[in-house]
């Protein structure tokens, strides 16, 4: 059959992609795989730990399948109220509000938060659910370059809007570098701003028993500090939280797009996540862990320590990267591989995710592999 003239563009962007070392596909995961996992977001390898397994069966028992409507008609349980609480007193909020993902908490926090006669500043590094956010705003948007406090300065300072909202994740999910938070923050003080904060990969990674950046550098509870995170990486479940006063909660319930319309998350996930939480409260040492695990795949990858669970090893070429992610997965190990549009062009790279619960042998197997693999790669 001939494809209709209205799809003809599609063969020519996807040809344009292959040729570029853009072309994406999907590799299922298989329930008894013996790869050894570097690329998942599983920091504290909780994710087929009996507890929370149990946790999610408990949920999806008491509670069924599906969360049967939104959060404002039935998708609200007992559980989801808990999980808010918990979570909020984990990190040391005031309140938060569980979204159906952590996308989704972005984006209903961003757009609930601004609007016309907002600006917001967001860093260039920031997740793309932010920069989603941004687009559906309706602010004023300018993109600070990465961690430069200075820019984000002069633009709160010199703004003509009555609010203002600056962005950025506290741990960037492509190098696994560090948000400069207090310097942020002191700006946002200054002039008036919220300063919103993505935890995404810093729940369950830093701070004292994982809370977080945010709670490690002071900030926690401050009321101009809203903080989002997924459930999803350190909490081995899935959905989005946003995090911060109650002021903030009342207003996300009353006009945040993506809880008022939004199917609210399964109780399976959250019961999990609750699980999950409370695992870390009992064994902080976990979160210790992952960064030293992220240490031992430095060493062996001869890049610099991470200050998180992310280890970068650029690579430049996108074909030269999907090479290397492929030599690693038949000789038994995962890799995460990220190209543009997720890292600038030619920062192409193997992306390693440390885990909590990996071994010696693990170790042992990784060091192998990467050596013979990455010698190839980097000639």
């Amino acid at each position: 059959m001939t494809a209709p003239v209205s799809l003809a563009w599609l063969d020519d962007a996807a040809e344009k992609r292959r040729v570029a070392g853009l072309h994406r596909t999907l590799l299922p995961r298989t329930s008894g795989s013996r790869l050894v996992d570097l690329a998942s977001n599983d920091y504290l390898g909780l994710v087929r730990h009996p507890e929370v397994v149990a946790g999610a069966a408990a949920a999806l028992r008491r509670w069924g399948a599906g969360s049967t409507g939104s959060r404002l008609v039935t998708g609200t349980t007992a559980e989801h109220e808990l999980l808010e609480r918990e979570l909020a007193e984990f990190v040391g909020a005031e309140a938060g509000l569980v979204f159906a993902s952590g996308y989704a908490a972005n984006l209903g926090a961003v757009t609930a938060l601004g609007g016309p006669g907002t600006l917001i500043v967001s860093d260039a590094g920031s997740h793309a659910s932010l920069v989603d956010a941004c687009r559906l705003s309706r602010s004023r948007v300018q993109v600070a370059p990465h961690a430069d406090v200075e820019f984000v300065e002069t633009a709160l300072a010199t703004r003509a809007e009555p609010r203002a909202l600056v962005l950025t994740d506290s741990v960037f999910s492509a190098d696994g570098d560090l948000a400069p938070l207090q310097a942020l923050h002191r700006v946002c003080r200054a002039h008036d701003a919220l300063l919103l904060v993505d935890e995404a990969h810093g729940v369950g990674v830093r701070g004292v028993g994982g809370r977080g950046l945010v709670h490690e550098v002071g900030l926690a509870g401050e009321p101009d500090v809203v903080v989002t995170a997924t459930l999803s990486k350190s909490l081995a479940a899935q959905g989005g939280i946003v995090l911060g006063d109650s002021r903030i909660r009342e207003h996300l319930i009353d006009t945040a797009r993506t809880f008022i319309f939004d199917t609210g998350l399964a109780p399976a996930a959250v019961g999990a996540a609750r699980s999950a939480l409370r695992i870390l409260r009992e064994q902080p040492e976990r979160a210790t862990a992952v960064l030293q695990r992220a240490a031992d795949l430095a060493r062996i990858t001869g890049v610099d320590a991470p200050e998180s669970a992310v280890v970068s090893v650029i690579l430049g070429d996108p074909t030269i990267a999907v090479g290397a992610a492929a030599a690693c997965r038949e000789r038994g190990l995962h890799v995460g591989c990220f190209r543009p549009p997720s890292v600038p062009a030619g920062t192409s790279r193997l992306r390693l995710t440390a885990r909590a619960d990996l071994e010696t042998a693990d170790l042992d197997l990784i060091a192998s592999v990467l050596g013979d693999v990455l010698a190839e790669a980097r000639v």
